[in-house]
C-alpha cells in the first residue's frame, strides 16, 4: 500500500491504540517489520514521533487498521455500560464475547487500572487482542472459550459484561447461569430490544424475558434501561 501522509494517518487513526496493536501483530508474526528501536516497545513508551512510524509502517504492510478508526463517537450502548461502571468500585472484570473491542478498547482507555480477561469463540478475535496487550494494553489477557462451559471458577471477577452476545448463545440460560457463578457484584447486559434481519440473532430478549433468566440464577434486583434500540440491563449478584 502506498505511503500516507502522517497528518491524514493523525486525522484518520486513535495512533496510539493502533500503535499498540501493530506492535503487537508485528511481535507475534514479524508483519510489518519494525526496525530494533522500535520492536521491543510499548505504545506508552514511544515517542509522538514514533507511535507515526508504527502506524505508517502498519498501513504500508496492508494491516486492517479500521478498528481504531478515530472521529466517530462511542455507540450509546456503550457509553451506558461505561457510565455504570463508573459507579461502582472494581478491579477484575470478564468481558465475554469482545469481538474487536468496540466495548473492550474505550473501556481499557478509561479504567487502565482494571484487570480485564476477554472471553471470545473466535481464534482471530483472540489473537487481535493479546496482540492489543502484548503492545501496550497489558492489563488484558485473552483466552477462548465458550462461557456456557463456565471457564473460570466461581467468584472470579467483580464484573462479568455481556454485551451484545446473550442473544446469539443457543442455550442462553446456562450461559447466564454461568455469568452470575462467575461475578462477585455484577452482571452488566446488552442486548438488541426489536427484531431484526441479523441470522445470528437467534434470541429476542425482552426485560420479561431476562428478568426471569437472571432470576432462575439467583438475582432479584436488577436494573433496567433502554438505550437506541437496546436494552440495557445491571444484575447486582448475591445482594
Amino acid at each position: 500500500m502506498p505511503p500516507m501522509d502522517e497528518r491524514d494517518l493523525a486525522q484518520r487513526y486513535d495512533l496510539p491504540t493502533a500503535a499498540a496493536w501493530i506492535l503487537g501483530h508485528a511481535q507475534r508474526t514479524g508483519v510489518p517489520a519494525l526496525p530494533d528501536d522500535l520492536g521491543g516497545k510499548l505504545a506508552g513508551e514511544c515517542t509522538q514521533e514514533e507511535i507515526l512510524r508504527i502506524v505508517a509502517a502498519g498501513w504500508e504492510a496492508s494491516l486492517k487498521l479500521y478498528p481504531f478508526k478515530s472521529g466517530t463517537q462511542s455507540l450509546q450502548r456503550v457509553r451506558r455500560v461505561i457510565g455504570f461502571l463508573r459507579s461502582v468500585p472494581f478491579e477484575t472484570m470478564l468481558d465475554v464475547g469482545s469481538g474487536r473491542g468496540v466495548f473492550l478498547i474505550p473501556f481499557m482507555k478509561e479504567f487502565p487500572w482494571v484487570r480485564v480477561t476477554a472471553l471470545d469463540l473466535l481464534p482471530r478475535r483472540v489473537d487481535f487482542l493479546n496482540e492489543l496487550s502484548s503492545g501496550g494494553f497489558t492489563q488484558l489477557r485473552a483466552e477462548r472459550g465458550d462461557v456456557c462451559s463456565r471457564p473460570f471458577p466461581e467468584r472470579s471477577f467483580d464484573i462479568v459484561t455481556l454485551l451484545e452476545v446473550l442473544e446469539h448463545i443457543p442455550d442462553v440460560g446456562k450461559a447466564v447461569e454461568a455469568a452470575v457463578r462467575m461475578a462477585k457484584r455484577y452482571v452488566v447486559v446488552t442486548v438488541p430490544s426489536k427484531p431484526d434481519d441479523n441470522p445470528e440473532h437467534i434470541h429476542l430478549l425482552t426485560k420479561d424475558r431476562l428478568a426471569g433468566l437472571f432470576g432462575m440464577a439467583g438475582c432479584e434486583k436488577l436494573h433496567f434501561d433502554g438505550v437506541e434500540g437496546h436494552l440495557f440491563m445491571v444484575a447486582a449478584v448475591g445482594q
